[in-house]
């Protein structure tokens, strides 16, 4: 179906990071028994919580623009989740590197995510939907604090990494 004004671009939109969000998430329950690390169990645990509430929130605003919420099959998710879940199988002998390879997925998502809100925000802004861009703005911050979370323990994975090679 062919997009025509700025509101059915912005359903297809958030149509896109509705399935987005829902890919992600099973995702993250997949990765969660591989995880070794407790920081990354623990981080993993928090963004599952927190992607159920950023579902409910675009649930909420499907509903705030009198729209039901479906899904609009997000191709760029299906490829992250794709190679998140072909990094854990390739890492999965080295507890290290695989706990390396899932807060390195996570952080592409969070990214992915991020790119998704900040343009939905925008054209939410545009469109004059404060209830809308609340919500939105919401889980952008969320996502935003999520990548910060990650990004920041990522050079302690990577130290274990190498100090398990060089024990080894």
């Amino acid at each position: 179906m062919a997009i025509k004004t700025l509101e059915e671009k912005f359903l297809h939109g958030l149509g896109d990071m509705y399935d987005a969000e829902h890919q992600f998430l099973k995702a993250m329950e997949q990765m969660r028994p591989q995880a070794t690390s407790d920081t990354v169990k623990t981080m993993l645990d928090e963004h599952i919580t927190q992607t159920e509430g950023q579902i409910e929130n675009l649930e909420s605003v499907f509903e705030a623009l009198d729209e039901s919420a479906e899904r609009v099959k997000c191709k760029g998710a299906a490829g992250i989740v794709s190679e998140g879940q072909e990094l854990t199988k390739e890492t999965a002998d080295n507890p290290a590197l695989l706990d390396l390879a899932i807060v390195g997925s996570c952080a592409k998502v969070e990214h992915y995510e991020i790119a998704g809100y900040r343009g939905l925000v925008a054209a939410a802004q545009g469109m004059n939907k404060p209830q809308v861009v609340q919500l939105l703005t919401q889980n952008l911050q969320q996502e935003e604090s999520t990548a910060q979370k990650l990004e920041q323990n990522m050079p302690t994975l990577l130290q274990k990494a190498m100090s398990r090679k060089a024990g080894a």
